[in-house]
């Protein structure tokens, strides 16, 4: 479970954006300014790394879709070093196959962009206290069922 060691002192979340379009990095800061406390933001991997390393940030939300280095890839790479960082995938894709990779290299949620406005917030919250988040596909889909797919359930060994 992953603990907040760094939040601000009322609370907050430190969260670091991590996506190669700016105007998707603004998005996000704006939906999750109130809340979270933004440390930083990087538009690659290498940077994302670097400022994961520099800020420890308690989340880091992370596009997947990057050139170069992706975000499946940065991931796996703060884990090997050994990030506590609550990596929070953020992905115009949705289909199973992402979220088992995603789960594979660390991933403890994903938002779908286009549900980031009604669903990053909820998400970001969940991953700081080490529980899994996942979109819904629809907006009436539950999301227990999806939670399985990248969190432990409690049934798992």
């Amino acid at each position: 479970m992953t603990t907040r060691s760094h939040a601000e002192p009322d609370g907050r979340v430190r969260v670091l954006l991590v996506d190669d379009h700016k105007a998707m990095l603004a998005r996000s800061a704006d939906v999750l300014r109130a809340t979270c406390v933004i440390v930083g933001t990087a538009t690659n991997g290498p940077d994302a790394i670097d400022a994961a390393r520099t800020l420890s940030p308690d989340v880091i939300v992370l596009d997947i879709s990057m050139p170069g280095m992706n975000g499946l890839e940065v991931a796996a790479a703060l884990r090997d070093e050994g990030s506590k960082a609550a990596i929070l995938f953020l992905s115009m894709h949705d289909g199973d196959d992402f979220l088992a990779v995603a789960r594979a290299v660390g991933g403890i949620g994903f938002v779908t962009k286009t549900r980031l406005g009604s669903d990053l917030v909820h998400a970001v919250r969940e991953a700081s206290a080490g529980r899994p988040f996942i979109s819904s596909r629809t907006p009436d889909a539950p999301r227990t069922r999806a939670r399985a797919k990248i969190g432990k359930a409690e049934s798992d060994p």
